[in-house]
C-alpha cells in the first residue's frame, strides 16, 4: 500500500481510538494513585506501617527485587515512549504534545496512566530498605538519556504491532511478580503487581484493538507489518539501558526474568501465537501474493519459538544488580 493509503488507514482507525477513550478510559481525576498503596506520612503510625512493609518484602527473594527493579526501571523511562509514539507517522500530524486528536489524547493517557507504575513502585522498593537507590536512580536518568529505539522505524502500523505484543509482555510480567511476591508473603507488592497488570491489560487491548482496526482495512499491510517486525525480534524497550556504558544491568535483567519464570522464551512465543489467534491471521482474506506468503510464515511462526524455547538453556551466570549489599 503507498504511504498516502496507509496514513487514510490510520485516519480512519482514530475513530475507534475516540471510541476506545470514550468507552474503556478513565480521566486522571477517577485514577488510582501511587499513595493509594502506600504509608501515609502524615499518619502518627507511619512508622509503625513502614516497618509493616520491610517486614512483608523482606523473605521476597532478591532475584524477584532485581527483576521487580528492572520493571520499574522500564516503566520510569515514560518520556521517551509517549516521544516514540507521537513521532510515528500520522499520530501527531500537528507536531503539537497537547493536540485534541483521539491519537495524540490517546497517547498522553497511556503514558500518564504508566507513569503511575513506575511512580508507586520505586517509591515502595525505596520504603523497602533493600535497594540501593541511588544506582538505581543513575539507571533510570542514564536510560532515558540514552532514548528508547524500538525497531519501527516510524511506521505507524510496526508501531502498533510492538504495542500490541509489549504491552501483553507488560502484563505477564507484572502478574506472574505478583504471583512470586505472594508466594513469598508480601500479599502488598503482590496487589501492587496485580494493579499494575490490570492497567496493562487494559492497555493491551487497546493496541490490540486498533492493529486489528487495521488489518480489516489494509489486510496486506498489516501482514507485512507483523512480518516485519518478527523478523526483527520485538526488543525489550529498556535495551538501551546500558548504552555507552560497560554495565550488563540490562542483560542481568533478562537473564534473571528468564531464570524466575517472570518472563521467559516460552512467553514470548506465547505472545505471537495469542496475537496471530486474536487477529485472524489465518483468516483473512484478499490478499495478494506478498499477503499469502505472509500469512503462511505467521501461521507457524509460534511453533517455532516453541521448539527453540524448549532448547534454550537456562541462564547459569548471574549478577544481582542494583540491590543494598
Amino acid at each position: 500500500m503507498a504511504f498516502d493509503e496507509k496514513m487514510e488507514v490510520i485516519q480512519h482507525v482514530e475513530h475507534y481510538v475516540e471510541q476506545f477513550i470514550h468507552e474503556k478510559m478513565k480521566e486522571p481525576e477517577e485514577c488510582w494513585q501511587p499513595t493509594d498503596f502506600l504509608p501515609d506520612f502524615s499518619d502518627p503510625d507511619f512508622q509503625d506501617k513502614i516497618q509493616i512493609l520491610q517486614k512483608s518484602i523482606a523473605n521476597v527473594p532478591d532475584t524477584v527485587l532485581v527483576s521487580l527493579v528492572g520493571n520499574m526501571i522500564t516503566e520510569e523511562a515514560l518520556p521517551s515512549y509517549q516521544t516514540f509514539f507521537n513521532l510515528l507517522r500520522g499520530i501527531n500530524e500537528e507536531r503539537n504534545v497537547s493536540s485534541s486528536g483521539a491519537w495524540a489524547r490517546w497517547s498522553r493517557l497511556w503514558t500518564a496512566e504508566e507513569n503511575r507504575h513506575g511512580d508507586l513502585l520505586n517509591k515502595y522498593l525505596y520504603l523497602s530498605g533493600r535497594v540501593d537507590m541511588k544506582v538505581v536512580e543513575k539507571s533510570i536518568q542514564q536510560l532515558i538519556y540514552n532514548g528508547v529505539d524500538l525497531q519501527t522505524d516510524g511506521d505507524p502500523y510496526h508501531g502498533l504491532i510492538y504495542t500490541s505484543f509489549q504491552e501483553r509482555a507488560t502484563k505477564i510480567t507484572h502478574v506472574n511478580t505478583g504471583k512470586l511476591a505472594y508466594k513469598s508473603g508480601d500479599s502488598a507488592l503482590a496487589k501492587i503487581c496485580n494493579t499494575i497488570a490490570g492497567e496493562e491489560a487494559l492497555h493491551e487491548k487497546a493496541y490490540k484493538f486498533f492493529m486489528g482496526k487495521i488489518f480489516e482495512a489494509d489486510p496486506n499491510g498489516g501482514l507485512a507489518a507483523f512480518v516485519a517486525m518478527m523478523k526483527k525480534k520485538i526488543i525489550m524497550p529498556a535495551n538501551l539501558m546500558d548504552f555507552g556504558t560497560e554495565k550488563r544491568q540490562y542483560l542481568n535483567y533478562v537473564n534473571i526474568t528468564q531464570k524466575i519464570g517472570v518472563y521467559t522464551s516460552f512467553d514470548y512465543a506465547g505472545i505471537i501465537d495469542h496475537l496471530v489467534k486474536t487477529w485472524r491471521i489465518d483468516e483473512l482474506k484478499g490478499l495478494n501474493d506478498e499477503g499469502k506468503r505472509a500469512q503462511d510464515f505467521l501461521s507457524t511462526l509460534s511453533e517455532r519459538y516453541f521448539k527453540l524455547a524448549e532448547r534454550m538453556q537456562e541462564p547459569t551466570e548471574l549478577e544481582l544488580v542494583w540491590l543494598n549489599k
